[in-house]
């Protein structure tokens, strides 16, 4: 059957092998041999593979779930590997570069070990006990073996190909947390205005925490946000943009308020009078002092100015936390970090916002005794627009994007089809998807320096969303592909899962797939939901960036495979309709060299899932490829 694997490059590469070490074949020790199907290339072109094995996560409800006992996981692996070395701080570490995964999956480094055992031999008794691994979560061991680098441990790879995809669906969703999700209320004072008032730094604000409400929810927290936008103008941008926020007619009541500030305030200085809409204003400092400066307030907070206008926002945070449970499960449990009434408040502002933030902060404190003691700051730093001549608005930012992106599209397709209407919603989904990468790809404390030329929607480059959009698009083709001629016959159907042979995975970049995409995702689905609660003091902290990341390598690991992998080979039935010109067409379709379909399980969740947050892309999409 399958020949010596075809080695790749690094990671995103795809130079020649000479002089590398090629990776070990693993006997499929768990399984046997007999009756597996092997699904033979087609003996008209006999170098190509016809194994359709990774199209499983894409039919994924033939899958008998139940073959597998329970869900690998990075975590629960890591977890038992420490514990076998006994007492101590954490020593392994997953390996994730393609050249360290040829010869091992985890290693504990030698520096790291002789601080553990000193300068004598890790015990045999240890080493036993790492290659005997068992327990829930934990991979199937193959070898553990010291090296110069340190000790060394490999998976059965052939049994977590069968674990993986056999419950591919399992590795779709994050992590159980270890407690349930706390009471969130996410406040974005950004959408109080109209979008042709929002600054890019306060798009920025508003993505983030609309990413942040996605994560929180399917990692099972309630979540909450506020405000409920009133401008008319607001929800058709949100709604744009694929932010789902809610929207109110009605501003929030304020008497109750209005009566305790009222009684806190102020005289105007010199006996004068106020200006229309302010009712005084309000010393902070002992509150400041109260919470201590520690905690991060800016020192320089003294006085607040109490107008009509923030005793209304005070007043729909203060209902948000007192009525509703918010959009998650049930009877949620609170947090540690949440407050007595169970309630965590994130104010997600840009670094302009900050200052007027902590003032609100205070005040709700001075005035509410019942206000929430967790409240947290997840401050968004500046964006800078390279060689942009003066500020650019949210709206005018989109429009741009857009117009770049039916500008490539007219390029490469023809003006035709830039102007049917068919595809004015594709083009809307793909300017959005290209924004909210740019906006969420840098940790949002940090600044964002923005390229606004045409070529920053090129699919060339492989750092942007544009890249991540058409290696999906790839993978729509193929699948529609695959389905099509199925129904045409000239595929057979996929087979029972429990027939497959897994030990003919042995191309690096399938195990490179499987063990640096799926196999992790769930973790990963769970740390951009770590809202960073654990930190003392005002800021909280998110890191948007890592799914984006994460996006950015399984694509470059991908197309690495899919440019060096035929995936879908001539079949017998196609061969005898050589003489139609159907035929010739069906085989120039599926013989050049898509994507290998058996990294297909894997690569699927681009699609599916991580990328639902930045656009949904639809099938449609893929002629964009």
């Amino acid at each position: 059957m399958p020949g010596p694997s075809r080695a790749g490059g690094p990671r995103g590469g795809s130079a020649g092998t000479e002089g590398r070490e090629r990776p070990p074949r693993f006997p499929p020790a768990h399984l046997s041999a007999q009756g597996r199907h092997r699904i033979h290339a087609p003996a008209s072109r006999p170098s190509r593979k016809l194994d359709l094995l990774t199209l499983c996560f894409r039919f994924r409800w033939l899958l008998p779930v139940a073959m597998a006992t329970g869900r690998l996981g990075v975590r629960e692996t890591l977890g038992a590997l420490n514990t076998a070395l006994g007492s101590g701080d954490p020593v392994w570490f997953k390996e994730t570069r393609a050249r360290h995964l040829r010869a091992r999956d985890f290693l504990a480094p030698r520096p790291a070990l002789q601080a553990r055992f000193g300068d004598e031999q890790v015990p045999e008794r240890v080493v036993r006990a790492v290659a005997g691994l068992q327990g829930p979560g934990v991979a199937p061991v193959l070898r553990c073996a010291p090296t110069p680098a340190g000790l060394a441990l490999q998976l059965q790879r052939p049994a977590v190909f069968e674990r993986v995809l056999g419950a591919v669906a399992a590795y779709a969703a994050p992590a159980a947390p270890a407690a349930p999700g706390p009471r969130v209320l996410l406040h974005c004072p950004a959408l109080r205005g109209a979008p042709g008032a929002l600054r890019l730094s306060q798009l920025r604000a508003v993505l983030v925490a609309d990413h942040l409400a996605r994560a929180l929810r399917a990692h099972g927290a309630s979540v909450r946000l506020v405000p409920a936008v009133r401008d008319p103008h607001m929800p058709t941008f949100l709604q744009q943009l694929r932010v789902d926020w809610p929207a109110a007619s009605e501003r929030a009541a304020t008497e109750a308020l209005r009566s305790l500030a009222l009684a806190e305030l102020s005289p105007a200085p010199d006996g004068g009078a106020l200006p229309p809409g302010v009712l005084g204003t309000v010393c902070l400092k002992e509150v400041m002092q109260e919470r201590g400066r520690a905690a991060g307030y800016d020192p320089n907070l003294d006085k607040c100015l109490v107008t009509e206008d923030l005793l209304c926002v005070l007043a729909e945070l203060q209902e948000a936390v007192r009525h509703g449970p918010g959009d998650g499960p049930p009877g949620l449990a609170a947090a540690p970090d949440a407050d007595e009434g169970g309630c965590m408040v994130v104010h997600v502002v840009s670094c302009e916002e900050e200052f007027q933030q902590q003032k609100l902060d205070l005040l709700w404190w001075k005035l509410d005794a019942q206000a929430p003691l967790t409240q947290r700051h997840l401050v968004c730093g500046p964006v800078k627009v390279a060689g942009a001549p003066g500020a650019l608005t949210a709206p005018e930012y989109y429009e741009l994007r857009h117009a770049q992106v039916c500008k490539a599209s007219a390029l490469k397709h023809g003006r035709e089809l830039a102007r049917d209407p068919a595809w004015t919603e594709v083009f809307s989904v793909l300017s959005v998807a290209t924004i909210k990468f740019e906006m969420l790809s840098t940790a949002p404390q940090s600044q964002l320096l923005l390229a606004l030329s045409d070529g920053s929607v090129s699919t060339k480059g492989t750092k942007s969303g544009t890249f991540v959009m058409y290696n999906c698009a790839r993978l729509a083709t193929l699948f529609e592909g695959y389905q099509h001629s199925v129904e045409q016959g000239l595929y057979p159907t996929f087979p029972p899962v429990s027939s497959l042979d897994f030990s003919l995975l042995q191309d690096e970049g399938e195990w490179l797939l499987l063990f640096n995409g799926v196999l992790p995702f769930p973790d990963l689905l769970s740390q951009t939901a770590a809202l960073a609660c654990v930190a003392p003091g005002l800021h909280a902290t998110a890191r948007t960036e890592t799914m984006c990341k994460f996006l950015v390598q399984l694509s470059m690991d991908f197309s690495s495979y899919y440019n060096r992998v035929h995936i879908l080979g001539v079949s017998t039935q196609q061969r005898g309709r050589g003489a139609c010109r159907g035929a010739r067409e069906a085989e120039e379709e599926t013989s050049r060299p898509l994507l290998s379909s058996r990294s297909l399980d894997h690569t699927y969740l681009v699609k599916c899932l991580p990328v639902s947050s930045f656009c949904g892309l639809c099938v449609k999409c893929s002629t964009l490829a």
